[in-house]
């Protein structure tokens, strides 16, 4: 919603007070086309030479997500403290081989399956069930964990965010690559300098339409988007942080509810949900 409106400000505001201060806009619209198909075909066969296919496809989706905003909601992060409250529980009343159905096979987990949403975040599952493999093993220092799981979401961190890098890579070259449309106008207009002055001033004009077009393009399209996308990625990924405050406190031994009473102070203030509706969500949860 928010790129939407902000698109509607940038053209409106821009455009409008070109033609309110007495711009001319059919120079520009007759240049535009294309100044828009040097400029847009150089960018982006630029952004296909420098990335993977895997990158250019999680460039797509993250443009999407720029457009849908984060993933997760306060409904999730209430569901991701009920399940973590579950597998606590459990692993609390009935110790670590209690656990194997639900952390081998999430998938089929009754427990796992009551959160449609956080098992479609195959990271989220990986996450929790390779935590507890892990405690299976005897690995049961609080701190070494922590470490464990820091460094697994500081490699998916990394990931996430190429696809910005790369949207940003585009922004960057953008500016340059308008010169170049704009260089190009320019020898048009020098293999007409006979003509009469009106023409070649529509021609020079219609050639900065390009630095215009790179420019804009950059700082007001592509640029924004990168940098929304990297605040996304984010902000979705502190749900990472939260499973990681339960894992070490259910190593170091508190009860369930202090477990994910230490979670929840890591949730986003926009999107915690308070101690009490927490409390009530976990006395409707099934018995163990």
């Amino acid at each position: 919603m928010t790129l939407l409106i902000g698109l509607v400000m940038v053209f409106g505001l821009v455009f409008g007070g070109f033609m309110m201060s007495g711009g001319n806009m059919e120079i520009v619209l007759h240049a535009l086309p294309y100044e828009g198909m040097m400029i847009g075909g150089a960018s982006l066969g630029a952004f296909v030479i420098a990335n993977s296919f895997s990158v250019l496809k999680s460039s797509i989706g993250g443009v999407v997500r720029v457009i849908k905003g984060p993933r997760w909601k306060a409904s999730d992060y209430n569901d991701l403290l009920n399940l973590m409250y579950e597998l606590a529980r459990l692993y609390k009343n009935k110790g670590i081989v209690a656990m194997d159905e639900h952390i081998e096979n999430p998938e089929t987990s009754p427990i796992f399956q009551r959160y449609p949403k956080l098992m479609k975040d195959h990271f989220v599952t990986d996450l929790i069930s390779d935590s507890f493999r892990i405690m299976s093993m005897q690995f049961d220092d609080r701190h070494q964990m922590e470490d464990v799981i820091n460094r697994k979401i500081k490699r998916h961190h990394h990931e996430v965010l190429i696809s910005a890098r790369a949207i940003q890579s585009m922004a960057d070259g953008l500016p340059a690559i308008g010169i170049v449309a704009a260089v190009l106008g320019v020898i048009k207009t020098m293999s007409s300098i006979d003509k009469p002055p009106e023409i070649l001033g529509a021609m020079i004009g219609g050639a900065l339409v390009g630095t215009f077009l790179g420019v804009f393009l950059a700082y007001c399209m592509v640029q924004p988007i990168a940098g929304r996308l990297e605040q996304i990625e984010e902000e979705d990924g502190a749900i990472y942080t939260v499973i990681r405050d339960i894992i070490v406190a259910i190593v170091s031994g508190y009860a369930p509810g202090v477990c994910i009473e230490l979670g929840r102070g890591n949730i986003p203030t926009m999107k915690q949900p308070n101690f009490s509706s927490v409390e009530a969500s976990q006395r409707e949860l099934p018995a163990v």
